[in-house]
């Protein structure tokens, strides 16, 4: 069984391939639009890439990195009436208006 980071290894590995490829293919066709576009799809992952494992390496150890699907708790309390000042009910439009 491979450890995070083998798998991360083994992610970098192949990003570094399929950036020689793409590489190798503009050099092959040209860098037009779409090139271009898969040129700053790869440079997006690498990026990508050391965000995760930044964030890996920041996690306690045994504990996963915080993740956007963590539960996160909402008082039950009611708003602050301030925030919703000059607001327009969705569909409704605003308090002083009337809908045609």
């Amino acid at each position: 069984m491979m450890s995070v980071q083998d798998d991360l290894t083994a992610v970098e590995r192949s990003l570094d391939a399929l950036v020689q490829a793409v590489g190798k293919l503009e050099a092959r066709i040209g860098g037009g639009l779409d090139v271009r576009r898969v040129r700053s799809d790869t440079d997006h992952l690498r990026e990508s890439l050391a965000l995760l494992k930044q964030g890996l390496a920041g996690a306690s150890p045994g504990r996963p990195a915080a993740t956007d699907d963590e539960m996160v708790p909402v008082p039950d309390t009611p708003y602050n009436s301030a925030l919703w000042t000059d607001a327009e009910d969705e569909g409704l439009g605003a308090k002083d208006r009337h809908a045609p």
